[in-house]
C-alpha cells in the first residue's frame, strides 16, 4: 500500500492519534503499553492504531503473542516535505506581495 500525504495528514488530524504518534516516536510499543500511557481505553487505542496503520503512519510486527507498533519514518518525512513546500510557497507569496506593495508605494 502506498502512503500519500492526504492520508497521513488526515490521520494526524485527530488529537488522540497525534498523541499516540508522539508516544511512538520514542520507540515501539504494544497496544497495552500505549493504553497505559493514554487517557483513552485500550479499544480506543486499537481503533486509532488501525486508522494510523491504514494511513501508513505506523507499522506493526509480531513479537511473541503481541503486536508492537512503531512510527513509519517515511510517512513523517512525506508530511514534513509537504509542509516544508507549503511553507516555502507561502513565504514566496508573501515576498512577492511585499515587493509589489513597496513598488506601488514608491510610485505614489
Amino acid at each position: 500500500m502506498e502512503t500519500n500525504v492526504s492520508d497521513v495528514l488526515g490521520a494526524l488530524g485527530d488529537p488522540s492519534r497525534r498523541a499516540i504518534v508522539e508516544v511512538l516516536v520514542t520507540g515501539e510499543l504494544s497496544v497495552g503499553q500505549l493504553a497505559e500511557r493514554m487517557p483513552i481505553s485500550r479499544p480506543a487505542v486499537s481503533q486509532h492504531l488501525k486508522v494510523l496503520k491504514q494511513a501508513g503512519v505506523v507499522v506493526d510486527r509480531a513479537v511473541g503473542t503481541q503486536r508492537v507498533y512503531a512510527v513509519d519514518p517515511a510517512a513523517l518525512a512525506l508530511a514534513r516535505a509537504y509542509l516544508t513546500d507549503f511553507w516555502q510557497q507561502a513565504l514566496e507569496s508573501f515576498g512577492r506581495a511585499a515587493r509589489e506593495r513597496s513598488a506601488e508605494e514608491g510610485q505614489s
